[in-house]
């Protein structure tokens, strides 16, 4: 005889494996503030209105019935999407709260605050920003418009565009018609401004443009023999002058609003790598891949690295080629980029970091110095510098957050964002006093600097 099955709310608590503190303080403060709402509209029932509430909460965690998600409940774990490309439902500590305030009642969430939520500080670096979205959205891009730094737009996944009118401290959706589509999910890679001009790519091929600040958006059309997708734009003046670039290397410049495009390159980078196989770079023979990185300076020189991790790819004003080239170590490289000076960085697998050993392009594939930073094995993905160039920021998994306050020389970690339960990936600062971390599952931390 089969025994009968535990109520869901005590098979909840006999697992041996808490909740997360941010996660407890969380359902805390959604009971507490039902417990008090039923206090209010009906002292008699206080306690009793405030157990029903509870067990309406957790009974809302069964509204979705896939093995993987009832046994992410059980345990804690937040699922998170592999691929930005998929739109598989993700199940997290956002889902239950969902399901909390679903099972409250009426009185209860009327004495709620409004408003949006509060950001909470996680170091004495950052704060988390509470973000609209639903789950499985992933950031990608954030930009400030430079005449209205107050100004910002914020790019994900399945169509998303936040903007903020406050510094980054809320953030709510831009309707855009023009960059929406019922039949097509784009996903919004770029976003760059010069003084109020602004530019918008996106996949499948998509370019949005606006001259007074982000107010107003028009979409621009694009060929659809673009070879690969834009990845990466640059407004590089405020009369419709701009830069973009695609996944296959492909670099186009206007300087009439989009209206004309010239190409800057004659070829991809498979078309130049497979014509010249004797080049001496290891991996790019006979190459059909695309480039997974690719970071531009203020000089409008780029470097690219291969999707493998096994070379990079550099290219100036006035070449007709992308030039390859050998990474510096023998573990496969996960992001690279410019330092203030001109120079390069690389971040490997492993938790590794080199620089190149001068402020300009190395002529020598093995002209890098490694970095002592104690990143404890996990991958870092992003560096970057503010704008002083005083510190560098490198982010990775896990939470993990540097900071160098002699460009690159030590490190030191900041422990408060350990506790972030996610990827991070980008790191930007549009001032030295304005900067923004994006993560997995809708994840943005803002910069309050040191207290």
């Amino acid at each position: 005889r089969a025994p009968t099955p535990l109520p869901y709310a005590r098979r909840l608590n006999r697992t041996r494996r808490p909740y997360p503190p941010s996660f407890r303080r969380e359902m805390a403060s959604i009971v507490n503030a039902a417990s008090a709402a039923a206090r209010v509209a009906a002292s008699v029932k206080a306690t009793a209105a405030s157990n029903k509430a509870r067990a309406s909460a957790f009974h809302g965690l069964r509204v979705q019935h896939t093995s993987s998600v009832k046994a992410s409940a059980r345990s804690g774990v937040q699922v998170v999407k592999a691929s930005a490309d998929e739109d598989t439902a993700t199940f997290g500590r956002r889902d239950i709260a969902k399901g909390a305030l679903a099972g409250l009642s009426a009185a209860a969430i009327a004495a709620m605050p409004a408003g949006p939520a509060k950001a909470e500080e996680v170091s004495k670096y950052w704060e988390i920003i509470d973000l609209p979205l639903e789950p499985g959205v992933i950031l990608l891009d954030i930009a400030f418009v430079p005449d209205d730094p107050k100004r910002g737009f914020l790019l994900g996944t399945r169509q998303t565009i936040l903007e903020t009118t406050d510094g980054g401290k809320t953030w709510d959706f831009k309707s855009i018609p023009e960059g929406s589509d019922e039949d097509v999910n784009y996903r919004f890679n770029s976003i760059s401004f010069s003084g109020k001009e602004g530019w918008i790519v996106g996949k499948p091929a998509i370019l949005l443009h606006t001259t007074d600040g982000g107010e107003n958006w028009e979409r621009v059309g694009l060929s659809p023999r673009l070879p690969g997708a834009p990845v990466l734009i640059t407004a590089t003046g405020s009369s419709g002058q701009a830069e973009l670039v695609t996944d296959e290397g492909a670099i186009y410049l206007t300087t009439n609003a989009a209206r004309d495009w010239k190409a800057a390159v004659e070829e991809t980078i498979s078309g130049t790598l497979n014509r010249t196989v004797s080049s001496g770079v290891q991996g790019a023979s006979y190459y059909t891949g695309t480039l997974s990185t690719i970071a531009r300076n203020n000089d409008g020189d780029y470097i690219g690295l291969s999707s493998r991790g096994n070379f990079y790819m550099t290219w100036s004003p006035g070449q007709s080629y992308w030039q390859p080239h050998n990474r510096a170590s023998g573990r496969r490289v996960q992001s690279m980029g410019w330092r203030p000076d001109g120079g390069i960085w690389e971040l490997t697998r492993g938790g590794g970091i080199y620089f190149s050993n001068t402020d300009t392009l190395p002529e020598e594939d093995d002209d890098f110095s490694e970095g002592k930073i104690g990143s404890r094995g996990f991958g870092l993905l992003d560096l970057t510098a503010k704008p002083s160039g005083k510190q560098f920021w490198i982010v990775g998994g896990s939470g993990s957050v540097f900071y160098s306050n002699d460009a690159g020389k030590s490190w030191k970690r900041d422990r408060g964002t350990d506790n972030v339960a996610g990827n991070l990936y980008n790191v930007k600062f549009n001032s030295d006093d304005s900067g923004f971390i994006l993560g997995n599952d809708g994840i943005l931390l803002r910069y309050v600097g040191p207290k």
